[in-house]
């Protein structure tokens, strides 16, 4: 890309910092300088103020050495280094909330998701008039297990939240600073950036891009992990559950008045002498596991009000580097 196609008010210094790039990091400490050198590239087309923010997720791999090594060459480099594994949602809200671009692009570390594609998203968001652009990636490079999985957790949240899901986007956009600043103020713990800025509302388009194979390591979002997120996000941002749990009660209210009529008309034309034992224990097994269900998915939705009322913080930054706000 060259910056003759983005508008020329775009490296104005009287906008301040144009673009933030963050990226949490986990498991990616041999792809990292590709990862900073390739967005470096991108925005030095661009012809705007930039800075990028890795954000170390208590990396197994020793990513922070490497973050640091990274940051004494490139002011523009800053590193932020969480106490310990937060989730790479939280690692995303961490670096979104020191970031201080008018624009920020969010984006994985493993260079699946292309540097080389910002300066397009960036051009759509402008010439669209658009405050979110997300990368759609239409031909993923993934293994076909990674894709089903993804696939059915898309399903399974879009069914459970009631709010349609698109399997070819995830975190990899530009959001203007009004749309990140929205987000930061959600308090939420149990984060999902997608729904977030979705929920926000504002102006939102795609942009098909490149999907590109992953450099090191492997995911580490099993199906495990998967399921386990996508209950915590139902339960945050959705009723349906209880409301699943309201519609089982009544169907099976419902089931038991017509058994009890169809008792009593038997009884009455002399066809039942004496209760039967079978049905009864049947009943009584049937009403105790809905009964077990019901207050096991509410006592989630208490176990989820409890977590938020307490406040704790979503992540804590235990170093930092080339980062004012962290170093005071």
């Amino acid at each position: 890309m060259t910056s003759t196609s983005l508008p020329s008010h775009s490296s104005d210094p009287a906008h301040g910092m144009v673009l933030s790039v963050v990226a949490p990091v986990y498991g990616c400490h041999g792809c990292l300088e590709d990862l900073v050198d390739q967005v470096q590239a991108a925005a030095t087309s661009m012809a705007v103020s930039f800075e990028m923010i890795l954000v170390d997720d208590a990396s197994p791999d020793g990513a922070w050495v490497r973050i640091e090594e990274l940051s004494r060459t490139r002011p523009w480099l800053r590193g932020l280094r969480l106490s310990r594994n937060f989730g790479q949602h939280s690692a995303i809200s961490a670096g979104i909330e020191h970031a201080t671009g008018r624009w920020t692009v969010v984006m994985d570390c493993d260079l699946q998701d292309a540097p080389s594609e910002i300066p397009a998203l960036y051009r759509k968001a402008i010439d669209e008039q658009l405050n979110v652009v997300f990368a759609q990636r239409i031909e993923r490079q993934d293994n076909p297990l990674k894709r089903l999985s993804s696939w059915g957790f898309f399903t399974l949240l879009g069914w459970l939240t009631g709010v349609p899901q698109d399997p070819t986007t995830a975190n990899f956009g530009i959001f203007h600073r009004k749309v990140i600043d929205a987000v930061c103020q959600m308090p939420e713990r149990d984060r999902s950036f997608p729904l977030m800025v979705k929920w926000a509302g504002f102006r939102t388009g795609k942009l098909p891009v490149q999907h590109q194979a992953r450099a090191v390591g492997e995911t580490s979002y099993t199906l495990r992990k998967l399921l386990k997120l996508s209950m915590n996000i139902a339960l945050g941002y959705s009723e349906k559950p209880l409301r699943m749990v309201a519609g089982t009660g009544i169907a099976c209210s419902l089931v038991a008045f017509v058994l009890v009529g169809m008792s009593l008309l038997r009884w009455w034309d002399g066809d039942i002498e004496v209760a039967g034992y079978t049905s009864i224990i049947g009943s009584v097994w049937l009403i105790g596991g809905l009964v077990m269900f019901c207050l096991g998915v509410v006592g989630l939705y208490v176990g989820q009000v409890f977590r938020n009322v307490q406040r704790r913080p979503y992540y804590i930054v235990a170093d930092a580097v080339n980062d004012e706000r962290e170093a005071r």
